[in-house]
């Protein structure tokens, strides 16, 4: 079990990592690495309450996911728990570096 919470923790630093090379230049020193982890967590709690995973993949083998309803989740939640007010048109581009990232990462098993 603790081996998980490790690959849990280098792959969320990875993660972050890709979003920060993602992220378009005026926005790349807005979001600090604390705000992208906690951005992290909000989107696995996106994703566990809105039942999304569960859905039936397409016949690509695809599950889809409006990334703009997750950017929205993480605005109300952030706003709600304290921690800003955020624009979900930004937050929408770090959504779109975790979904790249895990895309890549997936893909590399097809390989």
């Amino acid at each position: 079990m603790e081996d998980d919470f490790l690959f849990d923790d280098d792959d969320d630093e990875q993660t972050v990592e890709y979003i920060k090379n993602y992220l378009p230049q005026e926005l790349k020193e807005k979001f600090d690495d604390d705000t992208l982890y906690y951005f992290l967590d909000l989107i696995d709690d996106f994703y566990v309450e809105s039942g999304v995973l569960e859905d039936d993949p397409d016949e690509e083998g695809f599950i889809n996911i409006d990334l703009e309803k997750v950017a929205d989740y993480i605005v109300k939640e952030a706003k709600k728990n304290g921690m800003g007010k955020y624009d979900p048109k930004e937050v929408l581009f770090i959504v779109q570096g975790e979904m790249e990232y895990t895309s890549s990462f997936d893909q590399s098993f097809d390989a």
